[in-house]
């Protein structure tokens, strides 16, 4: 069975790995290929928020809405990039912004 994979900085990359998940770190501007290639051969990717913020949006908005492999989006040590804002995004679609 295909592994989860990890894709971010080395740090964090360092304990996913003892926990048996497959990593990648890619160099910048190599974010949008390691998702891709992750994509291709593991049932789960774990993105950290910081390499996320560097795959061009449309990419990562495909990626997250397949069904198969799912794609989380994971805090990163060095907090360089903030998570989605999900509470935020449900309320937008369930039209509650507005009576905020």
């Amino acid at each position: 069975m295909p592994a989860p994979c990890y894709i971010g900085d080395e740090a964090s990359a360092a304990a996913f790995r003892i926990a048996g998940t497959r990593v990648m770190v890619p160099g910048a501007g190599q974010e949008a290929a390691a998702l891709a290639a992750a994509r291709a051969e593991s049932p789960l990717v774990l993105l950290s928020a910081a390499a996320a913020a560097r795959i061009p949006a449309a990419v990562l908005a495909q990626a997250r809405a397949a069904l198969a492999p799912l794609v989380l989006i994971v805090p990163d040590l060095r907090k360089e990039a903030p998570l989605p804002d999900l509470a935020a995004r449900l309320r937008g679609e369930l039209g509650l912004e507005a009576s905020r």
